[in-house]
């Protein structure tokens, strides 16, 4: 089930907060529930990408897209991900939930997350996503524009190059 009440108290709770540029990484101390957990004691990997989704609402409403998107009666969609997990986060422990936007290329806007445990960095996502207009992708200009981000986004690191390059050549749709 999505968590909607966590959802609606990080909500309220960020609305409060500053402002924060759109490159700022964003954090938010967060619990593992028994809610959030799987027949193995531990956090169950569809969790984390729902628990990944709430860090991004989160953002969005600090940088100021959760307005525009409003105003502009845009949507959100993520487009593609990997995900790398590395540590278990079990029931009642603590941990930051870190989510910072990379850039954009022609078409998508990548951002990259995390969940960390002290210095362990238990999961890492690189997200593709887009902005949704009438059922298609906006351009990623116009959405730029509308935040109040000049230029061209900066170079994303080499494994984020390498992964939408590598997606690029993956065939659509799947043969089975």
């Amino acid at each position: 089930m999505y968590p909607y009440l966590r959802l609606a108290a990080i909500m309220r709770r960020e609305r409060r907060l500053p402002k924060m540029g759109i490159y700022d990484t964003h954090k938010m101390s967060m619990t593992c529930l028994p809610v959030d957990i799987d027949g193995f004691m531990e956090m169950n990997n569809g969790r984390v990408m729902t628990l990944f989704d709430l860090g991004r609402f989160a953002l969005s409403i600090r940088i100021g897209l959760v307005d525009v998107l409003k105003e502009q009666r845009w949507g959100l969609v993520v487009a593609g991900s990997t995900v790398r997990y590395r540590a278990r986060v079990t029931p009642f422990q603590r941990f930051e939930l870190r989510t910072r936007f990379l850039g954009w290329d022609n078409r998508f806007f990548y951002l990259e997350q995390a969940m960390w445990r002290g210095d362990t960095c238990c999961n890492h996502a690189l997200l593709r996503t887009g902005v949704t207009k009438g059922g298609r992708l906006a351009p990623v200009a116009d959405v730029a524009k509308a935040l109040g981000v000049e230029g061209e986004s900066p170079p994303f690191p080499d494994w984020v190059n390498a992964w939408a390059e590598a997606d690029k050549t993956r065939i659509w749709p799947p043969e089975l």
